[in-house]
């Protein structure tokens, strides 16, 4: 197709003006020539309908006919050359060898020169009949006028939006000159018609840029007030041309000049309108001239914020002032009293218009048109915020005197056109416009500076908490919007108009606190629930409507910190006489007496389940948090849900789809309702499990099972927690599976199964159904990114030793035979026989990624063995570590030599890192731990790896140097001086001020011996004391035989052997008996500690038997004692009938007969539903960075205290500072182990900020030690800690014996 013919001609000819035709607008709008040039050859960047215009398909349908053999042979060519396609960058290299060796063709040269040849034709032949047609419709139009003075200023062109159907004849300075004078309002109405007719015809750049111009400005001005609608029209429409076509100085001098003339006939006519029901016309000439007039410079306001940024702020300026101005004008006598006329005033018009301040938002918008509206409100046009206010306080008023009209009809005027408003409407539109430019006023910082505002009939100015009270009345007299269409939020309805401000203020923090973290807004919130509990009449026209919108305000405020803080501290409400509380109590008191169907002085239809659900919603934001759950937990909440919810299920139970006799859908909507109603109570008790003690709660109503199921169907469909809520449900999920109880609620809620399985399919199928563009990259990380997220929720939900036990206990491994490729897991165990004890060839061929997958397991199992209670499980069930060796052994390059070298893979070096893991015990100085990574040079793993025990010795450090005795101490000087038996608090005061010096000065003395005779004197002077000791003395006295006899489980040989590993090393225990009495002690410890506990009817695993796991804080006193078990038994006798025994001692307080049965069956320890508990609520308020980036993380603070305090920080701080944590604890109080956790957390901050951004958090804090902690160093903070909160934790601590949820 190298020739075009004739027809093609014709037809190209036909496809290129209808592609002018499309781009007309963006033609005609270019300042000049040369900028209409670039629009067309930018046309493919800037227009998104480019390839859809036929003119550019038909292009591209001649270039591909006349190239596309030679672009096909070009590729032939080069890609014979290469042998194959080449990919990545390569692919692109082809494409510019193709592109550029078909340009240098010959059939390229001879199509454009077609084409170029073609294109001249056929645009010399539009031009000549673009010319042809001109001069035609010139010659009609001359004939009938009969007029040659005018022809040539008139627009000779059809109506089309074409520029080449619309031309304009050049107009000369002469010719404006002459059409300015004929605009005088002297000369006739048709002569100044005709003139106004030409003018509009008139290129607008040539008529703005003439001479003549100031006084064309002038009468055009003054045709504007005109009661002829002829010529006011086609000013307005020579001013809406220019508008859109002309430069920003010239439509700022034309559209000040409208508002000037605008202006002055608001001032010179006095328009006036009836008040009350009497209709004002908009029909009329006077009304409809002024309206067209503000309507077009309310368009011109909400469009010029677009482009006013690129030129000088002054002439932003000039039209933001002359709109003020305008807006300003305000007659006195438009405020008389009722029943007489008032002045028509341009806010007026202008709230019809534009009722919500549309304009005014746009304006308010950027910076650069804020600041300057600001500063002119600020200095000159501050009376404008004064009628705002009056307006609102105007109709505040009228709510509580009249009787006012619902304003359906104001809402109407949106939707449906209309001519006629009454007074009443007309104010109406002004308040809803008043109500939306003070609602953006407050949103920033330099508006809220405008106010107090000084208005008329006020004493006092108004502040902003003032303004807030002002729109709550409001909202309380107008409850529900027209039609009880509450959801609709575009609604004109004052109570939505009034709930969009304060939504927005509360969105806002600092707008918040200045405007409704007040007392007298939570007063004013509150003041309809106080009345209703006082059982007095509240002055609401729809109690439960206004009660509703309260509770969703009183909700979002509650859901900040500062907000909360306010309910909880803040005692500001007066409740009888003289008698103030705080906010929260209030609303929890007005809950529980909605759910018991307790308020007289509410009707039983206002109190429902709508309205109850709104509040429980309002004491979730303040339990959802561990300080809210303190002050709430003693009302009992929980189990006023909990008892309602029991009570609703068994209504929904009972209740069939359809009675006899009823109406179907009745019955249907009645069931659907219990329904929701049960929904939002699990809901609710659900949430009380976002902390640790909530969890507690929630476990002893009974309904754990079902409200996590709930969770589970939510979390399955993703779902939002909830309004307030910015994270989904991944911390709730972490939270609850801390737990024994919990965990099985998430096994039997098919939660795990999901898991599971979710992560068999990202690890092994992938996404089968997706066409495959290009293969997979093969991944580079140990675990790919696709199974990050699921690989982090299965360490979230096996992160408690508690959780392990609950889930693998006395479950065997499948190790079948034979595995087919369709078989899924579906359990934790499963998953474990598939993926980490990949022990034999059926295992590895029902792999589709064996070294992926295993390298997943094996990163699994070293997250689970860092806690060494799941390590002891898992190594007494399935020989992890046998196995491990054995893989070890078969990756050699010469199995059946006895020489030969291991095989450096991935496998081998994870499982290297694993063994040294669980065979190597120490602090951070204590073991090293071999790297997962390779490194660059001729070795690119210098670490040994072994198949057989002991490891080898590098990695261990060498042993610390540690202190057995030091008789020049401080502490060992006042330990040895005569105690004073007169005085038991002043003894025990003495030794903490001393203990307090030497961990400051020297805090390697507390080590050994002195440590030893420390804890001996302390615990024994406790344990003496009546008011130390806090649960009854111990009497234990156990037979030799018994002794003998009692069988010690394999986890706690496992137990023992580490704990003997670990004292060589350090070498505090030489002699070849420590093994033998240890298991003495642990014997002894075992005897006791079973007569302590209950007889438990849980069917939770870890209650069943002896405590799940290893006694840590046994094994760690018995090193102190070195190796000494009497004298070890007789400390930690002493120990239990100590408070401080029920937190660092879990082996001791589990399922004991000293605390409440409901809490020694729930599974759950005290330290994690108190101690952890506090350490969140302590993080929260000290290291607030570090609290928010575990919501994040979805991972919890708790998680990491329980696992660390479980097993006494054993392989997490070196063996000075375990030390130095149990005698901290012994010796200054329980509560110091809240304030220690708190200080590592402030330890670690940096690496946990780092750590969280990478999406690694829990992998580094479960894997990692805490390098670099020292006890010395945190004293001084932790004490700090101590003076700040002892009186609230440490008095908590005590109601471990008489817990009551």
């Amino acid at each position: 197709m190298s020739q075009l013919s004739a027809e093609d001609e014709l037809e190209l000819q036909s496809l290129l003006k209808l592609l002018l035709i499309s781009v007309n607008d963006r033609i005609s709008g270019a300042p000049s020539t040369e900028c209409a040039e670039e629009i067309l050859l930018h046309l493919e960047e800037t227009d998104k309908n480019f390839h859809n215009y036929e003119f550019v398909k038909y292009l591209r349908q001649y270039v591909e006919s006349s190239l596309g053999t030679v672009v096909e042979e070009e590729t032939k060519n080069l890609t014979r050359g290469e042998g194959q396609h080449a990919i990545g960058s390569g692919h692109d290299t082809l494409i510019h060898a193709i592109t550029r060796r078909t340009r240098d063709s010959a059939e390229y040269q001879q199509m454009m020169q077609t084409l170029k040849n073609t294109m001249i034709i056929i645009v010399e032949s539009l031009i000549n009949k673009f010319e042809e047609d001109q001069m035609r419709k010139e010659e009609m139009h001359r004939e009938r006028q009969h007029s040659q003075s005018n022809s040539q200023y008139i627009d000779n062109c059809s109506d089309s939006d074409s520029s080449f159907n619309q031309s304009y004849a050049f107009i000369r300075q002469e010719q404006l000159q002459v059409l300015a004078e004929k605009l005088d309002s002297s000369q006739p109405k048709e002569v100044r018609w005709q003139a106004l007719q030409a003018l509009c015809c008139a290129p607008p750049s040539d008529v703005l840029s003439c001479e003549s111009w100031s006084s064309l400005r002038r009468k055009l001005c003054a045709a504007l007030t005109e009661p002829d609608p002829d010529l006011s029209d086609n000013v307005l429409q020579f001013f809406a041309k220019s508008f859109s076509s002309s430069p920003m100085n010239v439509t700022r001098e034309i559209y000040t000049s409208l508002a000037k003339s605008v202006e002055a006939s608001f001032a010179s006519q006095k328009l006036s309108f009836p008040t009350g029901s009497a209709p004002l016309d908009s029909n009329r000439p006077d009304v409809t001239r002024l309206i067209k007039q503000i309507r077009l410079m309310n368009d011109f306001q909400k469009e010029v914020t677009t482009f006013w940024i690129r030129h000088p702020e002054k002439y932003m300026e000039e039209i933001i002032e002359s709109s003020f101005s305008l807006l300003s004008l305000h007659h006195e006598h438009s405020s008389s009293s009722p029943g007489t006329e008032k002045v028509l005033e341009p806010i007026h018009l202008l709230a019809l218009l534009d009722i919500k301040a549309t304009w005014f938002n746009k304006w308010m918008h950027g910076y650069y048109s804020r600041t300057v509206v600001l500063r002119l409100l600020e200095t000159k046009y501050k009376s404008l915020i004064v009628a705002a206010l009056q307006q609102c306080i105007h109709y505040s008023d009228s709510c509580f005197t009249t009787d006012t009209t619902d304003p359906q009809s104001a809402e109407q005027q949106n939707t449906v056109q209309r001519s006629v408003y009454s007074g009443k409407e007309l104010e109406y539109a002004v308040f809803v416009h008043s109500l939306c430019f003070l609602g953006k006023l407050l949103i920033y910082t330099n508006g809220r500076k405008l106010f107090p505002v000084k208005v008329k009939k006020r004493k006092d100015p108004v502040s902003l908490t003032d303004l807030v009270v002002i729109l709550i009345h409001i909202m309380y007299q107008h409850p529900e919007p027209p039609h009880s269409d509450t959801s609709n939020t575009d609604s004109l309805s004052p109570s939505c108009l009034v709930m969009e401000v304060l939504w927005m203020l509360c969105e806002r923090t600092e707008c918040a606190a200045e405007c409704l973290y007040q007392t007298a807004v939570i007063e004013t919130l509150l003041a309809p629930v106080i009345a209703l509990l006082n059982g007095q009449q509240c002055k609401l026209k729809s109690p439960a409507a206004t009660l509703t919108l309260i509770a969703d305000i009183l909700a979002r405020i509650a859901n900040t910190d500062r907000g909360l803080a306010l309910f909880l501290h803040e005692k500001n409400l007066l409740v009888a006489d003289s008698e103030r509380t705080i906010a929260a109590l209030v609303v929890v008191q007005f809950t529980l007496r909605l759910l018991n169907k307790d308020l007289s002085s509410l009707s039983e239809s206002d109190a429902s389940h709508t309205l109850c659900g709104a509040f429980i919603f309002v004491c979730r934001q303040i339990y959802n948090s561990c300080e809210g759950l303190q002050v709430l937990r003693p009302h009992g909440l929980h189990k006023a849900v909990a008892a309602a919810w029991k009570k609703t299920r068994t209504l929904s139970e009972r209740e069939p789809s359809l009675k006899p006799g009823v109406n179907a859908g009745t019955s249907t909507q009645d069931l659907q309702n219990i329904l929701m109603w049960e929904e939002t109570l699990l809901d609710s008790l659900l949430n009380f499990a976002a902390t640790p003690k909530g969890l507690l709660l929630l476990q002893q109503t009974g309904a754990i099972d079902e409200c996590v199921s709930y969770m589970f169907s939510r979390f399955t469909k993703k779902l939002q927690v909830s309004r307030c809520e910015k994270f989904g449900y991944g911390v709730m999920v972490t939270q609850v599976a801390a737990t024994a109880p919990g965990v099985a609620a998430l096994h039997c809620s098919g939660f795990v199964r999901a898991l599971v399985v979710e992560l068999w399919s990202t690890l092994e199928c992938g996404s089968e159904d997706v066409r495959v563009v290009r293969p997979k990259p093969t991944p580079m990380d140990p675990i790919d990114r696709s199974c990050l997220k699921s690989f982090l929720s299965l360490v979230n939900l096996l992160s408690s030793s508690r959780s392990v036990w609950e889930l693998l206990a006395q479950q065997p491994l499948a190790n079948k035979d034979e595995y087919t490729l369709r078989e899924m897991p579906t359990s934790i165990p499963d998953l474990i026989d598939r993926l980490i004890a990949v022990n034999s060839e059926a295992k590895i061929h029902s792999l589709f990624h064996y070294e992926q997958s295993h390298t997943f397991g094996l990163r699994l199992l070293s997250v689970l063995c860092c806690n060494l209670d799941s390590f002891l499980l898992l190594e007494s069930q399935y020989n992890i570590c046998s196995m491990l060796l054995h893989s070890q052994r078969d990756n050699v390059t010469e199995p059946d030599a006895s020489d030969g070298e291991f095989i450096i893979d991935s496998l081998s070096v994870e499982r290297n890192h694993v063994l040294v893991r669980v065979s190597v015990v120490g602090g951070p100085s204590e073991r090293r731990l071999p790297p997962r990574a390779l490194q660059e040079g001729e070795d690119p793993y210098p670490w040994p790896m072994f198949s057989s025990y002991p490891p080898p010795r590098c990695y261990s450090s060498d042993p610390p140097r540690i202190l057995q005795r030091s008789q020049d101490s401080e502490i060992s000087a006042f330990l040895a001086s005569p105690v004073d038996t007169t005085s038991e608090d002043g003894w025990m005061v003495a030794c903490r001020h001393h203990y307090c010096r030497v961990m400051t000065s020297n805090p390697s003395i507390i080590t050994g011996e002195v440590l030893a005779d420390l804890l001996d004197k302390v615990v024994a002077r406790l344990s003496s004391s009546s008011t130390e000791r806090f649960f009854s003395p111990a009497e234990y006295k156990a037979e030799e035989k018994r002794v003998r006899d009692e069988a010690l489980s394999s986890v706690e040989q496992l137990g023992i052997n580490t704990c003997v590993r670990y004292s060589r090393y350090l070498k505090l225990l030489n002699d070849d008996d420590a093994v033998h009495d240890l298991t003495l002690l642990t014997k002894h410890l075992k005897i006791f500690l079973s007569s302590q506990r209950i007889k438990t009817s849980s069917e939770l695993i870890t209650q069943q038997h002896c405590y799940p796991g290893h006694d840590w804080l046994a094994s760690t006193v018995f090193l102190i004692m070195a190796g000494d078990p009497e004298r070890s038994l007789c400390l930690l006798l002493g120990l239990s009938s100590l408070l401080t025994s029920a937190f660092i001692w879990p082996a001791g307080i589990h399922a004991s007969v000293h605390v409440p049965v409901e809490a020694a069956e729930s599974g759950i320890p005290p330290v994690y539903w108190c101690t952890a508990h506090y350490v969140e609520m302590l993080l929260k308020v000290e290291v607030p960075l570090v609290h928010s980036a575990f919501r994040m993380s979805g991972f919890t603070p708790s998680q990491m205290c329980l696992h660390w305090l479980t097993q006494c920080f054993w392989n997490y701080l070196d063996w000075t500072e375990i030390c130095h944590y149990v005698s901290t604890c012994v010796v200054m109080g329980p509560d110091y182990q809240v304030y220690l956790c708190v200080a590592i957390f402030k330890h670690l901050q940096p690496e946990i900020l780092q750590h969280t951004q990478s999406q690694e958090l829990q992998i580094f804090l479960k894997e990692e030690p805490i390098r670099g902690f020292k006890f010395s160093s945190y004293l001084e903070f932790m004490e700090r800690l101590e003076r700040s909160y002892r009186d609230i934790v440490l008095t908590d601590m005590k109601t471990v014996r008489n817990f009551v949820g």
